[in-house]
């Protein structure tokens, strides 16, 4: 079905919006983000206005958005796609040049009383554009050099915009979850074959780069990818992070501890264990079960998402749907994989867990996009 027939069609108005709704989908992320508020209380030594509190109400907060956004018809997102994007463009111009510097780096935007991170904008907006883009594009030209190409610089503009703050870990999720959209779309195999035989020389070139004119990265990221690589060489510095989240998730065992009875984070040993490192905190008190329990949750997530997006006949929204989706995926999977040593720490949170306002936010603005989708499906009507 073609933009221009799906705009045309009549929405469901009233109360069969809401009995249109993905429930099972808003049901799972209440979990997800029920699990959080728990974890969240339990770090902060069972106080709840310290961390639990504040991301209640953020939550809140972001699940009337994603309500509100959900009754909004689709084809209203679809033509809003090109703003949105330039939107979130020209607020990382401003990060660069007019930008708060916080932790060592320039990722914030004060607009009076108001904080914005741009960066977990992009993560959406792109994806909207990518979607929108592709929609416009026939799908037998989807792997054209040209159109490839056109893609590319989408991706690329806020994926380098976020890497010069510096963010890696976002930069990151932007660019994967924009690849992921081409993939979906139908571009051919080949070229991500050339894009993995070219990421490969360009990891080469950046730890080349290292101690040059011209280094790529910052120098706390090269010493963090030492410490990926031999955990052992400052366990006192690089190392500490991954060393602590190591020890917290060896000591949880089959079940766990008990509920606020770890004692990496009891005794603040374990570093951001309410924000990037939050799962080593699930994984101490309620073990190996425990952890296995949040990532079945996630892939429950998963699942519904991919089955709204098979359900779906329009290409925007099949794709905004799979979009959605490989960035939560790619959330939680770069997360787990840093705090269990199997990627360098890049600071990437925990999604609907870790405690934080913008990413929060953001990916329930996401999933408004996927309900906004569900709703607003054509169906056989009588």
């Amino acid at each position: 079905m073609s933009y221009l027939e799906y705009n045309v069609k009549r929405s469901p108005a009233g109360l069969a919006k809401v009995l249109y709704i993905n429930w099972p989908l808003v049901l799972l992320i209440i979990a997800a983000a029920s699990v959080g508020f728990l974890m969240l209380y339990s770090v902060a030594g069972g106080n709840l206005g310290r961390w639990a509190e504040p991301q209640m109400k953020r939550f809140v907060v972001g699940l009337v958005a994603m309500f509100a956004i959900a009754f909004v018809p689709l084809w209203f997102w679809r033509s809003m796609a090109g703003l949105a994007y330039a939107v979130s463009v020209l607020l990382l111009l401003g990060v660069e040049f007019f930008g708060t510097v916080g932790m060592g780096a320039r990722r914030w935007l004060e607009i009076g009383p108001i904080r914005l991170q741009p960066s977990e904008m992009a993560k959406i907006t792109v994806i909207l554009a990518m979607a929108a883009y592709y929609d416009a594009v026939d799908t037998k030209r989807s792997s054209h050099p040209l159109f490839v190409f056109l893609a590319l610089v989408l991706v690329l503009v806020p994926t380098l915009l976020v890497l010069r703050q510096p963010d890696l870990g976002t930069a990151l999720l932007i660019l994967g979850s924009g690849v992921l959209v081409m993939f979906f779309a139908g571009v051919s195999l080949w070229y991500f074959g050339v894009a993995a035989a070219a990421g490969g020389g360009l990891v080469a070139l950046v730890m080349m780069s290292r101690g040059t004119p011209w280094q790529v990265l910052k120098d706390y990221q090269y010493r963090r990818i030492d410490a990926f690589l031999d955990p052992t060489i400052d366990p006192l510095g690089a190392s500490y992070h991954i060393n602590q989240a190591m020890i917290a998730l060896g000591s949880g065992g089959w079940s766990g501890r008990g509920f606020m009875q770890g004692t990496q984070s009891r005794l603040n040993f374990l570093p951001e264990k309410h924000t990037d490192f939050i799962f080593t905190t699930l994984a101490e008190e309620f073990g190996f079960i425990g952890g296995v329990s949040l990532l079945v949750l996630y892939l429950c997530i998963l699942v519904a998402c991919v089955v709204s997006a098979l359900q779906s006949q329009n290409r925007f929204a099949q794709l905004l749907i799979l979009g959605v989706a490989a960035n939560f995926f790619l959330y939680f999977a770069v997360n787990m994989a840093m705090v269990m040593g199997l990627a360098p720490v890049v600071g990437v949170p925990l999604p609907l867990v870790s405690y934080g306002g913008s990413a929060m936010l953001m990916i329930l603005i996401g999933f408004g996009l996927v309900q906004s989708a569900c709703v607003h499906r054509p169906r056989t009507r009588a």
